[in-house]
């Protein structure tokens, strides 16, 4: 564990752990017995070895947070725009908060690897993570990975991306009414590829079939790299994605055109595309990514309450909004409690769906 040496260094030189240590060695090595009574004082000392306020060198308290350097886990390799968010923040705490935050990704089982790695640290603060919603609460619904939704606090959010429902530019479908409408009148038949089986974006689209008599195939890839030539080459009839920079390009660039996007409210940058919510669809608003910070369960509130202000004030650093793209920073802060609030949401709706999905 990192620390663990230095921590025992200090340990070694507290007064009261080496005189309590001493009386036992002396005693030994003469070949004595100590009475009672200094034999429940030297215990006493020795055991001041884990107490904080034995040794104030050896220990991390919570008012003096952070007095260390801060791990900060991302469940994505290096470079997406989630590792660039998180990199971002970390940066911010960096400067304002005085200690290193070390970025380290940790990607696999879609994003269970991160999510054990932050569930069983020491809640201390000392080890944060980029919390991606919904998969973080998705994932352990669908899956047995050894966590819950319970199992850790919320900070704050950082960055939220819509979900896009959009085509190829040679598509016949103009409008999102007219794909919907093909999809009624073909059922299955229209081809929807989702990035990944269990994200969102796939439950959304049960649910679509389900609970609005919209059948799609959907098709899972491996995130939009793949997604994005499979369109391309006309090997899927739409997809159903994150409306991240990647995607966003290729509307500039004129090979795809958005049909309809998730937020209950439209977007400034795309301000002619309509909402799920007014095309009739008002039940699927669930499928925007949210990216933000979360710490282990039982984390000291003060410790929190640090961490959620430093991301309140660096979401309004100019530098920050920049680097993160303002587009997806949230107009209003989303606080932990909303953070919380919204994910106990998702858990709520999706669980009837999550059933039916393992049912099958």
């Amino acid at each position: 564990m990192p620390g663990v040496a230095e921590s025992t260094n200090r340990f070694s030189f507290c007064p009261q752990h080496e005189k309590g240590r001493s009386m036992l060695r002396r005693a030994n090595a003469s070949g004595t017995r100590l009475p009672m009574r200094k034999i429940a004082t030297a215990v006493a000392l020795l055991a001041a070895l884990v107490l904080p306020a034995a040794c104030a060198t050896g220990a991390k308290s919570a008012a003096d947070y952070p007095s260390d350097e801060i791990r900060l886990l991302v469940p994505y390799t290096p470079g997406g725009p989630a590792d660039l968010a998180a990199r971002t923040i970390g940066d911010y705490y960096q400067r304002t908060m005085g200690q290193p935050v070390v970025v380290e990704n940790v990607p696999g089982a879609a994003g269970s690897v991160s999510m054990n790695e932050l569930v069983s640290s020491k809640p201390d603060g000392y080890t944060i993570a980029l919390i991606a919603a919904p998969s973080s609460v998705v994932t352990p619904m669908l899956q047995d990975v050894g966590y819950g939704s319970e199992d850790f606090e919320t900070v704050g959010v950082i960055t939220a991306v819509p979900s896009v429902l959009s085509v190829g530019t040679g598509s016949k479908f103009g409008t999102a009414e007219q794909f919907f409408a093909e999809a009624k009148a073909r059922p299955q038949q229209l081809k929807v590829g989702v990035p990944g089986a269990t994200t969102s974006q796939a439950i959304e689209l049960r649910r679509l079939a389900d609970e609005y008599g919209v059948p799609l195939t959907v098709v899972p890839f491996n995130g939009n790299m793949e997604m994005i030539p499979a369109m391309l080459g006309g090997n899927i009839d739409a997809l159903f994605s994150n409306l991240s920079e990647d995607i966003r390009a290729q509307f500039d660039a004129g090979a795809f055109r958005p049909l309809a996007i998730s937020p209950r409210d439209r977007v400034d940058y795309l301000p002619q595309v309509p909402t799920l919510h007014e095309l009739g669809y008002q039940g699927l608003t669930y499928s925007t990514s949210l990216f933000g910070l979360g710490v282990p369960k039982g984390t000291p509130p003060e410790v929190i309450d640090k961490l959620e202000q430093a991301l309140r004030a660096g979401l309004q650093d100019p530098q920050v909004r920049q680097q993160l793209d303002e587009a997806y920073v949230p107009n209003e802060f989303v606080d932990r409690n909303a953070f919380r609030a919204q994910l106990n949401e998702i858990v709520q709706v999706y669980g009837p769906v999550v059933k039916r999905i393992r049912g099958n």
